[in-house]
């Protein structure tokens, strides 16, 4: 009897001692937070100079941060590193934790590029000195380029390039919504991409943010292919209704899609139905102008130990 019970007891032990094959997941997300900042701005009706975002709108974007949980989660219109603080802490007491931060600063001395991310990256480069002609002078890419490493679980790295591209505001009559402005800096943001995957030898890329122009626009042609090299494709997006939307234009009353993800063919495959889902949950539009877009990886498995 202490026979088999002795040979049970190790049939236990090795039983649990036996690898198993866990299915890493990962969800990438952009959300432009539409003036995370003091600004003026229209408050209930009434015109206040120089204020603050009010906190029912902060309130739903907390809420939709929550719901959809992001493990990297990339934001823009933020205003100072304060404001991050402030947001990060704000998702913390409602728990969601995000370790790590990054806060880009820019020539745009308003609105800031920020990722907050539950992974740790192996790598954060700030890109603030894209410049390009424009006219008869230089101008640099008003919130540069954040750029960043991430190694899993499984092995597999990628890298991920955070834009916000020139919106369709214009103090130049030659460039009527800034549309050569936007050209220029999606072509010179295009060009660093190129020259940085060829230099750390990745063919995992995701290029991520607001581009402040619709996919077939001669802005985001600059990054899907640049002469005989394919750079990426278009991530399709869509919410729960089928639509395609990830903007309201008040002043037009017009709805837009310029917000998203271009990916790299191995990136691509290794995304879950190779789509993006666009949030549509109730009063996304009071929180932001902007839907948040985020994807999901679906990485391969890896052998764990069974505890």
């Amino acid at each position: 009897m202490r026979r088999v019970l002795r040979i049970l007891f190790f049939c236990i032990i090795s039983f649990k001692l036996l690898p198993i094959l866990v299915a890493e997941e990962l969800r990438i997300a952009t959300y432009n937070l539409n003036n995370y900042l003091v600004t003026d701005r229209f408050v209930d009706g009434r015109w206040r100079p120089s204020y603050p975002k009010p906190e029912k709108e902060k309130a739903i974007i907390r809420q939709i941060i929550k719901d959809v949980s992001p493990d990297v989660l990339v934001l823009q219109e933020m205003g100072s590193i304060d404001f991050l603080y402030e947001l990060r802490a704000d998702i913390a007491r409602e728990g969601i934790h995000y370790d790590y931060f990054v806060h880009m600063e820019g020539a745009d001395q308003n609105r800031y590029l920020a990722v907050l991310s539950k992974r740790a990256p192996k790598a954060v480069l700030k890109h603030q000195d894209l410049n390009f002609k424009y006219f008869e002078g230089r101008e640099v890419v008003k919130r540069g380029m954040l750029e960043m490493t991430f190694e899993l679980t499984c092995g597999t790295k990628f890298q991920l390039f955070a834009v916000h591209l020139k919106s369709r505001y214009t103090d130049k009559k030659e460039d009527q919504q800034s549309s050569l402005r936007r050209v220029r800096e999606a072509e010179v943001c295009r060009n660093r991409i190129i020259e940085r995957i060829h230099d750390q030898g990745t063919d995992k890329y995701l290029i991520v943010g607001d581009f402040n122009d619709y996919p077939s626009s001669a802005t985001m042609r600059r990054f899907y292919r640049r002469g005989n090299f394919e750079i990426g494709a278009l991530v399709p997006a869509a919410d729960s209704r089928g639509e395609l939307w990830t903007y309201f234009y008040e002043r037009e009353s017009r709805y837009e899609s310029v917000d998203g993800f271009v990916a790299s063919s191995a990136f691509m495959a290794m995304i879950k139905s190779k789509c993006a889902k666009i949030v549509d949950s109730l009063g996304a539009l009071t929180g932001s102008d902007h839907r948040m877009v985020y994807l999901d990886l679906m990485l391969p498995a890896t052998a764990q130990v069974k505890k």
